[in-house]
């Protein structure tokens, strides 16, 4: 059998170690990665190998050549131009493959029983087969789900947290009969998991998952590469290495010479022509390459030293990684998660601090204390993007360098010449970090027209009209008054794709930046009539007349937020009498507290001037909370049953749109006027694609969220549902107070309970196990059902924090409130179960 050794990879979150080195060729005990995946192969009788390579390609050629010396024959296939994917470069090897053949990832250490995997996919006959493997926190892997008999049935390629329904991972390495490769386009790019599985599940093509036992780790980032070393050293994973163990524990190779053996603690691997100095102490776990040196009284707590490093008298390391011919210092201290590119020096009694990366060839000066990473004087953070874009403490994270970098960042992945709209809320920190994007803009040549500070449902409707690329928009967290959100819009109004994100992430981490010359840098404009643009698109889906001959009158609270200088205008063109609160602009955040202040005082006003309803307006324009006539506040559920029912009441054999978690009372409601009901997953954005691609959706989102009218725009829009409500009332003759009756009686509850990141795949695959199929919604989290009713349970592991939240929604409280008691319970005890497992291990 032939293997294709997958080894292009560059190893962008393991920088700087893979700055001039291919992410195959890091060294594992002293080892390449690449090499102990050979010796898997030829452990299992696969001496012939493909290798795909691209980044850096003549490191690994230079270090195998012909793969004699390793007993093995390798030929080598290079990717000179743009990377064609996982799939793509190996159909561009398909001449090479006249029979079954396995596919392995070169940045992964395993131990897997390859020859039972074969025997498996041989037996079932299968096409494709993918070795699995079960992990603790699968978020940054392929989960894979199989059915008794083992065949594949659905898999999700880099779930989000609460998308995980098994900890069942795809490890990267396939058995494959050649004839699949039929189903792949020449020299296109094409990706194994995104593109080439999917299209065979779709197609029927037996696709079965072996369920291999033993070690595996995705050497991914720097903390797995480390936890790969320690593994190894504590036999975790069966690998080989030429040392001999002089005693136990203690390997070490030939021509080394060590002062004082008695202070090593076990494990530990030491290299070939190393000189360990005076009174050195190595504590467990340390990993020391070929041809080091250590001077005396060193202190040395688990680091990781490649080959040719110098470490100085009376130095401390602790848990870092110090690479190829580095240098530190006399009395120097690299601290923990530290990293030292290759051929760095140290100075004397220097200090990098914990989690620090000095890139290759760098000098930290004697005495200094180094808190940034160094690359080219600027730090570097390891993801940019959140579920809704990039966040970070106000002028600590989320600084005017920061966003500088991140414009130019966004800029060089567009074309120049490209404009973008830039907008903002009213708060300074975001007038400061506006005109920083706008900078780094500018600089690559990309236009800007700057909406100064605009609520973002207008921002998201001219940019379409605008014909321009996209857009950013800067405010205040939702939900967290110290934090900073920039979102970016694409053309259409909606967030962009992750694979753009992934694009900006490349660019800003590699400072991957272009620079313009001087009669290309880019201009600012300040567009004019945009208010009249979003107003003009605002009335085209409104019934005019019907809302001047209402006679309604609105109390609406604008929490001195931007949106309150633009929703009088428009109330006022169409006749509504609109009482006005808190419409001054504050440029300082107003608490949660204060907010509740200011909706009982809504309340008290709208009963005390007799009006139609109050509103108060959030989140920059996108988010609202109703009170009825007689002062009571609608929000959460109630707003959003509410809401679907006066929509739908108006437009019935419709189409809404809801996350998962919303409760059972939108689809009792949807009945009353068959109409359909659209679930999608908590993330905003998915609400937001799903109400632009699915056909006669005329609302979408929840009380939480805000609510959406695809027809104006994709996003979240509370000014378009204030003047809405009012057409709505005035033409069905109702009040909030007569239609919050007529709801249907639902009991919704919820809870959350703390959970351990690394549990929360093994509790999705769990639930999904002890649960018949039937009865189970994976669209986000694991959803339970009571067959033959709209009662149902949602286990929905929360997207940034160690928690687990429950959700219940029935017409009968006890079913409510005992199932939600059950599931605690069961959720409790299996967290308490697996904590007690892996405290056992450990």
């Amino acid at each position: 059998m032939r293997a294709i050794l997958m080894a292009g990879g560059s190893g962008t979150r393991l920088r700087p170690l893979t700055c001039n080195l291919p992410k195959p060729m890091v060294p594992i005990l002293n080892l390449p990665i690449a090499e102990h995946i050979i010796n898997l192969l030829k452990h299992h009788q696969i001496t012939e190998i493909v290798a795909a390579l691209h980044y850096l390609p003549d490191a690994l050629r230079d270090y195998f050549q012909d793969g004699k010396d390793f007993g093995i024959q390798i030929t080598y296939y290079v990717e000179d131009e743009e990377p064609l994917g996982t799939a793509g470069c190996v159909k561009n090897t398909a001449e090479l493959l006249s029979e079954t053949f396995l596919v392995i990832s070169g940045d992964s250490i395993a131990d897997f029983d390859l020859t039972a995997a074969i025997i498996f996919h041989k037996q079932k006959k299968s096409k494709a087969t993918l070795i699995l493997n079960r992990v603790n926190n699968p978020l940054e892997f392929g989960v894979v789900i199989t059915n008794d008999e083992q065949k594949i049935v659905r898999f999700l390629e880099k779930p989000s947290t609460s998308e995980i329904f098994s900890d069942t991972v795809n490890t990267g390495t396939y058995i494959l009969e050649p004839e699949i490769l039929e189903y792949l386009p020449e020299n296109t790019e094409s990706d194994f998991s995104r593109d080439l599985f999917p299209l065979l599940l779709k197609n029927g093509e037996p696709m079965y998952g072996y369920i291999a036992e033993g070690y595996w780790c995705d050497v991914g980032h720097l903390e797995a590469y480390r936890e790969a070393q320690y593994d190894a050293l504590k036999k975790k994973v069966k690998l080989n290495f030429p040392y001999v163990e002089l005693a136990p524990g203690v390997w070490v190779g030939q021509n080394t010479h060590i002062e004082n053996i008695n202070n090593i603690q076990a494990p530990v691997l030491i290299g070939d022509n190393c000189r360990i100095g005076a009174r050195v102490k190595i504590e467990a776990g340390t990993v020391i390459g070929d041809n080091v040196t250590i001077g005396a009284d060193a202190n040395l707590k688990r680091p990781i030293i490649w080959n040719g490093a110098i470490i100085g008298d009376e130095a401390q390391l602790c848990a870092c990684i110090i690479a190829c011919g580095a240098r530190v210092g006399r009395r120097a201290r690299v601290l923990e998660a530290a990293v030292i590119g290759s051929l760095s020096t140290v100075g004397e009694e220097a200090k990098i601090s914990t989690g620090v990366r000095v890139w290759p060839s760098k000098k930290i000066e004697s005495g200094a204390t180094l808190n940034i990473n160094l690359i080219w004087g600027h730090t570097v953070q390891r993801n940019l993007f959140g579920q809704r874009g990039v966040e970070g403490l106000a002028n600590i994270d989320i600084t005017p360098e920061f966003a500088v970098k991140l414009g130019s960042a966004y800029g060089s992945i567009l074309k120049p010449g490209s404009e973008v709209s830039i907008s903002r809320d009213e708060r300074n920190v975001s007038r400061m970090v506006t005109r920083s994007l706008i900078a780094g803009l500018m600089s690559v040549g990309v236009g800007v027209q700057n909406l100064d500070a605009t609520a973002i449902p207008i921002a998201r409707t001219v940019i379409p009209i605008m014909g321009i690329t996209g857009g950013i928009h800067v405010r205040a967290h939702p939900y967290r008054p110290d934090c900073i959100l920039i979102e970016f819009i694409d053309g259409q109004g909606i967030k962009i794709p992750q694979a753009q994100e992934k694009k900006i992430e490349g660019a800003y981490f590699k400072e991957d930046m272009r620079r313009s010359q001087v009669q290309e840098i880019g201009d600012v404009a300040y567009p004019n009539q945009v208010v009249d643009a979003y107003c003009s698109a605002f009335e085209q889906l409104l019934q005019i007349d019907t809302i001047r001959n209402s006679r309604a009158k609105v109390v609406i609270d604008y929490v001195y937020a931007v949106s309150g200088a633009v929703l009088p205008q428009m109330l006022d063109k169409f006749g509504a009498d609109v009482v006005v609160l808190n419409a001054s602009l504050n440029k300082n955040f107003v608490s949660t507290l204060e907010r509740e202040d200011l909706l009982n005082q809504l309340g008290r006003v709208v009963e005390a001037v007799k009006a139609t309803f109050g509103v108060q307006v959030s989140a920059n324009g996108e988010q609202l909370i109703l009170v009825d006539e007689l002062g009571m506040p609608i929000r959460g559920e109630m707003l959003t049953a509410l809401m679907i029912d006066l929509m739908l009441t108006s437009h019935p054999r419709s189409s809404v749109v809801v996350p998962v978690h919303a409760s059972s009372a939108v689809e009792q409601i949807a009945r009353r006027h068959d109409a359909k009901v659209t679930r999608t997953k908590v993330n905003p954005t998915d609400l937001m694609e799903a109400c632009l691609t699915n056909s006669n959706v005329v609302l979408g989102g929840s009380g939480e969220t805000g609510f959406i009218f695809p027809q104006l725009h994709p996003g979240f829009d509370s000014m378009f549902c204030i003047a809405k409500l009012i057409e709505m009332l005035t033409i069905q003759e109702r009040s909030l107070v007569s239609v919050r009756s007529e709801l249907p009686c639902v009991i919704y509850q919820n809870l959350s309970i703390r959970c351990p990141w690394r549990v929360k795949g093994s509790l999705m695959r769990y639930l999904v196990d002890t649960h018949p199929t039937e009865n189970l919604s994976l669209i986000d989290g694991v959803k339970i059902y009571q067959p033959y009713s709209d009662n149902w349970v949602l286990v929905l592991p929360d997207a940034s924090e160690p928690i687990v939240n429950l959700y219940a929604s029935s017409s009968d409280r006890y079913w409510v409130e005992e199932s939600l008691k059950d599931y605690r319970q069961w959720v409790q005890a299996f967290i308490l179960k697996e904590q007690e497992q892996y405290m056992a291990e450990i």
